[in-house]
């Protein structure tokens, strides 16, 4: 599904100008009609008769996990993939004459459905393997001595975190690397390093034997669980890029062309400027941050809510600039004639081919 959406991107772009406003809609269209026949054809090769299966699988396993404040969202999304199944499997039976427009029309409806599963079909994947076994961890005196080694070299700065995941019960691990005396061992924490209160739960020889040693990673969470689908995003907002805008620098001549830049840069609203743009990243950055919920996490969100403060007062410094700039009502001095590039001359072409050197021959010398 992945690449289905980067061949359909591909090709919107194509429909779209320098700013990715779609002009040409006829292209467009076609572009998604193909995205969408792409992919009921691959739904119906590859998931169709494994769909059903899997989600009896997950919903089981979702049934046998402890009870958590997941796992009821989990159900929901569950039952929307069945509900999208159910519609997707609707139209393979009973599809339209191909190539009519009834078939576009079936395929245009059902995408939806196809984004969801794209989207949200590893999360069922991911539920249906919870049932995975644990080995049993380590005696009360080994978690001890072996949180204290990893305290200690936390405090040296040899402890270092390298992947982190949730389980179930709604745990957090994280492996590190313990490193004493130039060896190093893979350590299982739980909890949240940045914080007080975590410890060691398990050591291993490397990365693959923690892997099947610990409890299986649940799906990981999305910052916002009512966002557009990444393979069904909204049309994307003009924008100007802001290489665009230096090269408009560069080749004004009044003040004014340069304040018009400024603008466009610093500009609010739909089509907002890259200083605006960059202000949403950091508010969004800190959000997300946050949403974390670690220790860490908070700090950093913090720092880049400080960011878009500072970014906040620079853009409507920038504005103000922009606006004073208009109001010199100057233009460049002359004395900055732009200099004409060295071209070289080229040698004139000969309208007649030079004459042919004389004919060597080859004779016997004569001898008195």
């Amino acid at each position: 599904m992945a690449a289905i959406d980067r061949e359909a991107e591909a090709a919107l772009d194509t429909a779209r100008d320098r700013y990715g406003r779609t002009v040409h809609h006829q292209v467009a269209a076609a572009a998604r009609a193909r995205r969408n026949h792409a992919a009921v054809d691959t739904y119906a090769t590859y998931l169709a008769a494994h769909a059903g299966p899997l989600l009896d699988a997950a919903r089981s396993a979702v049934d046998g996990l402890p009870p958590a404040r997941h796992t009821r969202a989990w159900r929901d999304l569950l039952d929307a993939l069945v509900t999208s199944h159910t519609e997707i499997v609707r139209i393979l039976d009973r599809p339209a004459p191909p190539g009519s427009a009834a078939e576009r029309e079936q395929h245009t409806l059902v995408w939806p459905h196809l984004a969801a599963w794209a989207d949200y079909g590893t999360i069922a994947a991911d539920l249906a393997e919870q049932t995975h076994q644990p080995e049993p961890g380590l005696t009360d005196e080994e978690r001890q001595m072996w949180t204290e080694m990893a305290q200690a070299a936390r405090r040296r700065g040899e402890l270092d975190l390298f992947e982190s995941w949730y389980v179930a019960d709604g745990r957090r691990i994280t492996l590190a690397y313990l490193v004493e005396d130039e060896d190093s061992t893979v350590v299982a924490l739980a909890g949240d390093p940045g914080a007080p209160g975590w410890e060691v739960i398990g050591h291993y020889a490397h990365e693959w034997t923690a892997g099947q040693a610990l409890p299986r990673p649940v799906p990981p969470g999305v910052l916002r669980p009512d966002a557009a689908s990444r393979f069904n995003r909204p049309e994307p907002a003009p924008e100007r890029p802001l290489q665009e805008l230096v090269q408009e620098v560069v080749e004004a001549r009044a003040a004014g062309d340069v304040a018009d830049a400024l603008l466009s840069a610093t500009q609010t609203g739909y089509d907002a400027g890259p200083m605006v743009r960059l202000q949403h990243l950091l508010s969004t950055a800190a959000e997300f941050s946050y949403a974390l919920e670690t220790a860490q996490g908070r700090q950093i969100g913090a720092r880049l809510d400080a960011l878009g403060r500072q970014l906040d007062f620079l853009v409507q410094e920038v504005h103000d600039a922009a606006e004073d700039l208009v109001a010199t009502v100057a233009v460049l001095p002359p004395h900055r004639t732009p200099k004409p590039p060295r071209i070289r001359p080229r040698p004139a072409l000969e309208t007649t081919p030079p004459p042919a050197p004389p004919q060597r021959t080859t004779t016997t010398a004569r001898h008195p």
